[in-house]
């Protein structure tokens, strides 16, 4: 059997030296501030990313990955005689998915493309099961097969904690942006048949919390079988650690830690510091 090798862009929100500890490939997205360009969690870090967007009079620009980004690693992967596996981010929020179909073309290389038709932890989670299915031994194909049917139970909520980047980002008026200011509006927001839908509009962090909870409950809970992952965006996770805390009878006993990821600047750049995330699978019959 082929060695399976995974490859994955970040907008998974792994960063680079987690990537390399696990034997995946990390293609990055580009972010553009002013005209200077990095590369998402290789040349750039979490950290620094919400350090620049603090600072940034204009938010920046996030690109897709090109092609030729992926061209390259098929060709290096196929001449080790692997069997490779693609996930990208959601095809209905980037062009990144069909950027991997052209390269597959292009080189004539069999490779094997998941669309997630999701983003950051969402997406992290499916590519943690893939890890997992890899090591067990399963082919892409077969992996591939299985990830399709866990999407079905792929859930993926959470808030943001400040309006200022949706408005400047032109996803809100700026009528909504102060209204919502005033009254202390968080959204809740989901991924729903692969684009960012709202859920509720919360006053305050309790009741945003309570809406994080309602929606896990409502999907019968969480498969704790199966991978997991919380996000924060911003350079501290205190907002997080106050939702887990506030929110214990769900994780007390269930696992022996909480695997925590940062937000990187493909969602970062819209929803700004302070959101925070939770990605599962369910435990829906």
């Amino acid at each position: 059997m082929k060695n399976v090798q995974i490859i994955l862009d970040s907008a998974c929100d792994m960063q680079k030296p987690e990537a390399d500890a696990l034997g995946v490939t990390l293609l990055p997205l580009r972010t553009n501030f002013g005209g200077e360009v990095f590369l998402d969690g290789v040349t750039m870090t979490h950290d620094e990313f919400f350090e620049k967007l603090t600072q940034a009079k204009t938010l920046p620009m996030t690109s897709q990955i090109p092609p030729f980004d992926f061209e390259a690693a098929f060709r290096r992967l196929h001449a080790e005689g692997s069997d490779i596996l693609v996930i990208t981010l959601s095809s209905k929020l980037s062009g990144t998915y069909q950027s991997a179909v052209i390269a597959a073309q292009e080189t004539g290389i069999d490779v094997t493309i998941v669309d997630s038709e999701n983003v950051t932890a969402g997406e992290r989670v499916l590519a943690d099961l893939a890890i997992r299915l890899r090591d067990k031994g399963c082919g892409a194909k077969e992996i591939a097969a299985k990830l399709e049917e866990a999407k079905k139970h792929l859930c993926i909520t959470g808030r943001v904690d400040t309006l200022e980047y949706l408005y400047r980002g032109g996803r809100l008026s700026k009528t909504s942006a102060i209204a919502g200011t005033l009254l202390n509006i968080k959204p809740v927001l989901t991924v729903r048949d692969g684009q960012l839908a709202v859920l509720g509009k919360a006053r305050g962090a309790r009741q945003s919390n309570n809406f994080l909870n309602e929606a896990i409950a409502t999907r019968g809970g969480i498969d704790f079988s199966q991978p997991l992952m919380l996000g924060y965006s911003g350079t501290s996770d205190s907002a997080l650690q106050e939702y887990i805390a506030a929110s214990r009878e769900i994780w007390e006993g269930k696992l022996e830690s909480l695997p925590i990821t940062s937000i990187g600047s493909t969602i970062g750049t819209h929803v700004g510091p302070g959101a925070i995330v939770v990605a599962f699978f369910a435990n829906e019959q």
